[in-house]
């Protein structure tokens, strides 16, 4: 999930054959005035000339003037939705919850049906609005630079960072750094930067949310497919990108109306009911979506299943999420802009914990040491999401690399002019 994806409403961006439209209008118009002129005396021949010209001057003019238009509507921001900002960082509130639930789950079946519930839906939320605000990507430079800049190279830094640490952290020196092959969180930049170059084919497709989930399947039916750049998870977590790019403003109207919140508190219940069911009976790694099904000890057919299964319980329980969602600008709001900060700096410190073995206390397997280490979690990522903390880090998370890219000569022929 990028910062640049997640910030922007994803409003199409005007067509560049909006020039060449009003180009191809003032065409036969010219040819009009040069037919009437052609009766004219030959001395007014000279005359003639120069109307055309005119013409000519001011259809290019026109032209110009629109394409200036287009790109300066296409630059400025749009005011921000608040229900958006609110799910982003709700969303991003209950990632790290469900990684301070995760060395509880042996321990405490209660914790166990948390986590997988959450598991189920809050990756697949993300996902969806990362496709929903890349529905206006195109490979446009300035696009492209910012593919590059948000997503690109912050994956680098992070992956680079992650691996130190761990080198230190868990006092395992040899570990290597590998961009091919993501560790922890990481994984969503590189699974985002593949989905986000080949949405374009995806909105050329007659059913792309069927194929995306045709794709999903046999994935999970390829153990061959392998670890190289978390392969499985960028296959499986697809379709959600993809029903994303299909969605519209007036289908989160339509899950957001009072008749939905209503159904959304008996589903939520029905879930965590049988997620507590499911903790000792089902092996949770599959909601990661980063293994083929004979990789987690099941028959190949059961790949299929589950994740056609998986897929319509993640679709229903996002739905319910998104109803409860207030549309208002509240006090976190202003928080949804910084969802990627706080994504991937508290990864150092649910690892960390780990590594220096905090969990080892008796006291975190209680009922009140969960409940406190859930609102400490909380209270992490909500600060690390903070504007003090995104001025910080913005070098990593939003770099402008101005130097990196060639400037566009039209661009700086239009500035001058």
């Amino acid at each position: 999930m990028s910062h640049d994806t997640l910030n922007r409403t994803g409003t199409p961006a005007p067509s560049d054959a909006g020039g060449a439209t009003a180009t191809a209008t003032m065409a036969p118009a010219q040819t009009a005035s040069g037919t009437a002129t052609a009766g004219r005396p030959a001395a007014g021949g000279s005359a003639h000339a120069k109307p055309r010209a005119h013409a000519r001057g001011r259809g290019k003019d026109r032209a110009k003037a629109e394409a200036q238009a287009d790109t300066k509507a296409d630059a400025k921001a749009k005011p921000r939705d608040a229900f958006f900002d609110n799910a982003k960082y709700l969303a991003i509130v209950l990632v790290a919850m469900g990684h301070s639930w995760e060395p509880l789950r042996d321990g405490s079946r209660s914790a166990a049906a948390l986590y997988i519930t959450v598991y189920a839906f809050h990756m697949p939320a993300f996902i969806i609005i990362s496709g929903y605000f890349s529905r206006s990507f195109d490979m446009r430079k300035d696009r492209l630079q910012r593919l590059i800049t948000g997503v690109a190279v912050p994956y680098i830094l992070f992956e680079v960072a992650y691996t130190l640490f761990k080198k230190w952290a868990d006092d395992d020196p040899g570990y290597p750094i590998s961009l091919t092959d993501p560790w922890y969180l990481t994984w969503f930049l590189l699974a985002l930067f593949v989905w986000r170059l080949t949405t374009p084919l995806w909105k050329i497709v007659r059913w792309p949310v069927p194929l995306a989930l045709t794709i999903a399947v046999l994935a999970s039916l390829s153990p061959d497919i392998g670890d190289d750049m978390d392969l499985q998870r960028v296959l499986q977590f697809l379709p959600f990108f993809v029903i994303g790019l299909s969605l519209r403003p007036e289908h989160f109207k339509l899950v957001r109306r009072k008749k939905a919140r209503i159904l959304a508190v008996p589903v939520f219940a029905a879930a965590l009911v049988f997620a507590y069911w499911a903790a000792p009976r089902m092996n949770a790694a599959w909601f990661y979506h980063r293994d083929a099904a004979q990789e987690l000890a099941a028959p190949w057919w059961s790949g299929a299943v589950m994740t056609l299964a998986m897929f319509g319980c993640s679709l229903v329980l996002v739905a319910c999420f998104f109803a409860w969602i207030p549309g208002r600008t509240m006090w976190c709001t202003a928080l949804g802009a910084g969802t990627l900060y706080g994504y991937l700096l508290h990864g150092f410190l649910a690892k960390g914990s780990r590594f220096w073995d905090w969990y080892d206390n008796p006291w975190m397997h209680t009922p009140w040491g969960a409940i406190v280490l859930t609102l400490i979690a909380g209270t992490v990522v909500t600060v690390l999401c903070t504007p003090p903390v995104q001025r910080v880090f913005r070098w990593a998370m939003e770099p402008k690399m101005t130097w990196a890219f060639k400037k566009d000569p039209v661009g700086m022929a239009r500035s001058r002019n």
